[in-house]
């Protein structure tokens, strides 16, 4: 798709632990009960919002049983069945890899009628039966109803202006919306589907249609599709609708891009990505994509990014859609990213499956790592590698909070499922896998995962599987080195001193965010095996530091141009240096320093300000040292970095005199790029791109004049983008113009949020409502999104912006509260979280305690976590202001005028 004390409170903890974990435990479904195959017939009633089921189970009794437990929700059920089928009775048949039995439920001919049961707590329907049924295969004859809900989860309806669709999101708990299900990921299946549609519409699933027939209903349609490969239950997809499609092929797969009729058009490019990508995964795992066909489908109202639906991927239509021939490079870019990530899912994920949702990571940290290792390949010149490193940057800083979890961590119940679906999830796991991978080079990396996929085809795995995999096939430690991460929450700092000889003394201690928690840690803290790559003039050399090692060994001729011991910018950890090696990589960095480096390089001076350990006024002088780098991503590091100075730390007076360092410095940078030039590079783009932005929000007056007329310009005819201007130069215009916009910008942007035909147009503006400052136009935006106008995919991201802004903050916290049911029905699972974390932005005592109450009353779905995070950040930001306000005081009074 994305924590001690005296024996008696340990022990009275502990008891707490204990029976939350049964209560927990207890939402997991009764053993003993196997499926194998379901026969799904679903009929849809779009104008009603309802559908029809009719379902057959085959399972496998471990033993005899007078009542079989499975997942439902929101299910009305009809008439169940059981039918015991002797084993003599049974014809086996071929279907995919794996025999089923072939013999109708009408050869038994006394099955049972069962007594239903429902659980609505745990979402668990029990079938009970007045005879014991016996041990063996069972088949289960399940009629139902449900409801095409509005929540984007299930089976749902998804709008247009004309039309409804019905289309389904089941991960990570939700296919028993649709269907009785066993709906825990290691109890794979196969399936046959049927859907039974209007005659003017079709359908798309997992597998290939086999037969499409009209009736049984007039003006109705049956469509049947092949038998699917063993898969869990939040894999299976069937949406309905009037889609359109591009069709392509690679490795002999055919592969189609369909999106509504309107849309079509823009689904070319996503097309191409998916025909490099599945040729270059093919090879990568040395594995053929496992599908007869490759279908994606974009939805009008998704809340994820996209799904990974075996053979039938859903996405959001910003994440899937994008015009192939005028599309900017980071909209091909998110579309290319968003696609690798989704296919790598088809063997991590939907082939070899994660055996319980504590270890989510199997998949989405894999996914993570892989999707831009194809994109990259394809596409070399639009800088993945340093999109890379400003993402681990993020991830270092999201993991070195108390609040934190480790990546393998505890989730049972729906709630606590969902919010597994977070930065460590994707982020840590995916740039651990990547450290890993750096550590043992990447042919040899590659063999492990082949080792591990082929091993457990079809099946489940566990974090023990994988590393056990690369152990075997490297002989190094990775077994120690991935559980010391995996297992264990927060980040490791790594301490240099002076080199001696024979190697580099360095101590290991867990990082903190907090100034508070730097020193505190307990006795017996987190440890890990840390590969560690220091960059020499050739090959960087690599070498696990253990946590009872003192000292990298390391020779005294080894050719360092200086002491940089994140070579490549893998490493998952913070490093603090020696004032003087600090100095020499400073000085090298331009020319010994690759993009990545240099971004990793700033993200632990930033660090570094944040947990107490260095001024801001150092910080700031790394940056200004490094300001003629000509690395886009590390100049849009520095400047979210600087916006936290400015949000965080700096007085009303600061703020102004801050700006006025900015404009000095980097307002030469930018007239020495000069205008854009037709055919240079898309790094040289962005650059220009971001500092026009920086000095727009610096208030530079000629900025401001050349944003007003690119603003201007790019909504002259008809609030349709100008595509004759450069794409990155117009948008940032367009930022800066909303910070200080108008009402008759607002309704530019308004009118193209709902009628732009590109859904990324429609984002963009909406986000940049979202950046108006004015509070008369900031009441109209809380509004907009309050009123149900907005999609509810989309109301978490533009409420998240108001509050983060700190000149939109305080209106928008105090809308929120009071218009809370307003506000609450148009949040999702995703968004409702989205908002909570988005508090975590604020700064003061009063706010964080009013986030404390508001939400502890007025509960948001699988935010509980979140919550924890954002008041910690809170915390972590009024020490920050009341460490660093004084010396960006100093720092700023130092500065030229």
């Amino acid at each position: 798709m994305f924590v001690r004390h005296a024996a008696v409170v340990f022990s009275a903890f502990s008891a707490l632990v204990l029976l939350t974990a049964t209560a927990a435990q207890a939402q997991r479904l009764p053993g003993g009960v196997h499926p194998e195959h379901y026969a799904l017939t679903l009929t849809p009633d779009l104008n009603a919002a309802t559908f029809r089921g009719e379902e057959t189970i085959d399972v496998v009794l471990d033993a005899p049983s007078k009542s079989i437990t499975l997942n439902a929700a929101e299910i009305r059920f009809g008439e169940v069945k059981a039918y015991a089928l002797p084993i003599a009775t049974y014809a086996y048949g071929k279907l995919g890899s794996v025999p089923r039995p072939l013999t109708p439920v009408e050869t038994d001919q006394h099955p049972q009628t069962a007594i239903t049961t429902l659980d609505g707590e745990k979402e668990q329907a029990t079938f009970s039966f007045a005879n014991e049924l016996p041990a063996g295969r069972v088949t289960l004859a399940i009629r139902y109803t449900g409801v095409l809900n509005d929540k984007l989860r299930g089976f749902y309806l998804s709008k247009t202006k004309t039309r409804s669709y019905a289309v389904t999101q089941f991960e990570p708990t939700d296919a028993r919306r649709a269907y009785p299900s066993f709906d825990e990921p290691a109890l794979k299946a196969t399936y046959d589907i049927t859907m039974i549609v209007d005659s003017g519409d079709t359908a798309i699933s997992n597998s290939t249609m086999i037969s499409d027939k009209a009736g049984p209903i007039a003006g109705k349609h049956t469509l049947r599709f092949a038998t699917t490969p063993k898969m869990s239950t939040y894999l299976v997809a069937f949406l309905v609708g009037d889609f359109k499609c591009t069709e392509g092929k690679s490795d002999g797969v055919p592969i189609r891009a369909c999106a509504t009729p309107d849309k079509v058009g823009l689904t070319k490019f996503a097309v191409e990505s998916a025909k490099y990508v599945l040729h270059y995964y093919d090879t990568y795992f040395g594995i053929k994509y496992p599908m007869p066909k490759l279908d994606m489908v974009a939805l009008p109202d998704f809340e994820a990014g996209a799904m990974e639906n075996f053979g039938c991927i859903t996405y959001r239509e910003t994440d899937l859609l994008v015009d192939a021939r005028i599309g900017s490079i980071p909209e091909k870019k998110r579309v290319a990213v968003v696609v690798a990530h989704e296919m790598a899912h088809q063997w991590f994920g939907d082939m070899v499956t994660m055996e319980w949702w504590d270890n989510l990571w199997l998949n989405e940290g894999f996914a993570t790592w892989m999707e831009t290792k194809a994109a990259a390949t394809w596409h070399p010149e639009w800088g993945f590698s340093q999109d890379d490193a400003q993402s681990l940057d993020e991830t270092l800083n999201l993991d070195s909070g108390r609040s934190t979890r480790a990546i393998r961590a505890t989730a049972d119940t729906p709630d606590e499922i969902n919010e597994m679906f977070d930065g460590i999830a994707y982020g840590k796991a995916g740039a651990v896998i990547g450290m890993v991978e750096n550590y043992l080079g990447k042919e040899v990396f590659r063999q492990g995962v082949h080792n591990y996929l082929q091993a457990h085809l079809y099946a489940n795995a566990t974090a023990e599987d994988f590393w056990g995999a690369q152990t075997a096939n490297s002989h190094l430690p990775v077994d120690k080195v991935m559980s010391s991460f995996v297992t264990q929450p927060g980040v490791p700092l790594l301490t240099f001193s002076e080199r001696r000889a024979g190697g580099v003394p360095v101590a290991q201690s867990r990082f903190f965010l907090s100034a508070a928690e730097t020193n505190r840690e307990p006795a017996g803290g987190t440890e890990w095996s840390v590969p560690v790559c220091l960059k020499t003039n050739a090959e960087p050399i690599c070498r696990v530091l253990r946590p009872e090692d003192a000292t990298l060994p390391l020779p005294m001729d080894a050719g360092l141009p200086m002491l940089y011991a994140n070579a490549a910018a893998k490493g998952y950890f913070r490093t603090d240096y020696t004032a003087s090696q600090l100095s020499a990589i400073v000085a090298k960095a331009e020319t010994s320093l690759t993009p990545a480096e240099r971004i990793g390089l700033l993200g632990d001076r930033w660090a570094m300000v944040l947990s107490g350990r260095a001024a801001v006024g150092d910080y700031l002088d790394v940056v200004l040292a490094l300001k003629q780098d000509s690395g886009a991503v590390l100049l849009e590091t520095a400047y979210q970095q600087i916006k936290m100075v400015d949000a965080d730390i700096a007085s009303e007076e600061d703020r102004a005199e801050l700006a006025g360092v900015l404009r000095r410095q980097f307002g030469p940078v930018y007239t020495a790029l000069g205008s854009p030039v037709k055919g240079e590079s898309f790094d040289r783009q962005q650059l220009r791109g971001t500092l026009f932005e920086l000095l727009g929000d610096a208030h530079d007056s000629t900025v401001l004049a050349e944003a007003q007329l690119l603003t201007t310009r790019t909504f002259a005819v008809d609030n349709k983008k100008d595509k004759t201007l450069d794409p990155t130069l117009s948008d940032a215009a367009v930022l800066v113009s909303t910070s200080h916009g108008d009402a008759a910008l607002y309704e530019k942007l308004l009118a193209v949020s709902k009628y732009a035909s590109e859904p990324g147009q429609q984002s963009d503006a909406l986000r940049a409502l979202a950046r108006f400052r004015d509070p008369s136009l900031v009441t109209r935006t809380l509004d907009y999104t309050a009123s149900g106008a907005v999609r509810n995919q989309d109301s978490g991201t533009i409420l998240a912006a108001l509050l983060r802004d700190r000149e939109t903050r305080d209106q928008t916290w105090g809308y929120i509260q009071k218009n809370w049911d307003k506000v609450r029905a148009q949040l999702t699972v995703s968004s409702g979280a989205e908002v909570v974390a988005a508090t975590g932005s604020f700064c003061t005592v009063r706010q964080r305690d009013e986030v404390a109450s508001f939400f502890a009353t007025h509960k948001v779905e699988a935010a509980k976590h979140t919550l924890a995070t954002a008041v910690d950040s809170i915390n972590d930001c009024i020490q920050l202001r009341s460490a660093q306000e004084s010396k960006l005081h100093a720092w700023l009074a130092s500065q030229p005028k």
